[in-house]
């Protein structure tokens, strides 16, 4: 074979391997915007997020997920996942007048971290669970972090 189709099968080789690494396991995308502050830069993350946890287990409440946008369907958003089926979740903690919505099987109550400014379940209301692409596992840019479930930070001992 000559040189020239030596390296052609190469490239092709490793283009179907990034494909399956992004399509099976894990894969990148830049988030920017107000609603995931303070996790998340306004003016633009770079995140991992993987595909995983959903296909072998349970995303749970507190995780950090990249869905389709059920509003704009050629977008993606980064939001936490507030509740799972069958959670009781306050629609929208900020307001005065709280109102309860239990999540209906299948679907999950997605919110950003900065209930001031972000567009999240309280406007489009519970997700399907087929809009998630994955959970977020790390920031990769502009300051690298691996990023867990959010509501560790919250739990205390004592």
């Amino acid at each position: 074979m000559s040189r020239y189709l030596k390296s052609t099968a190469l490239v092709l080789q490793v283009a179907c391997g990034v494909q399956l690494f992004n399509e099976y396991v894990a894969e990148f995308t830049w988030c920017f915007g107000p609603s995931m502050l303070p996790t998340l830069n306004m003016t633009g993350d770079i995140v991992a997020f993987e595909h995983l946890t959903q296909r072998f287990s349970k995303l749970g409440t507190g995780d950090l997920v990249v869905a389709v946008s059920p509003s704009d369907p050629s977008k993606l958003v980064c939001k936490r996942i507030i509740g799972v089926a069958g959670d009781k979740v306050c629609i929208d903690p900020v307001s005065m007048h709280r109102q309860y919505i239990t999540v209906p099987p299948g679907h999950y109550w997605l919110m950003g971290d900065n209930l001031n400014n972000s567009t999240d379940s309280r406007v489009y209301g519970p997700v399907s669970g087929g809009l998630i692409l994955g959970r977020v596992f790390a920031r990769l840019w502009p300051s690298p972090k691996w990023l867990g479930n959010g509501m560790e930070e919250i739990v205390e001992f004592g």
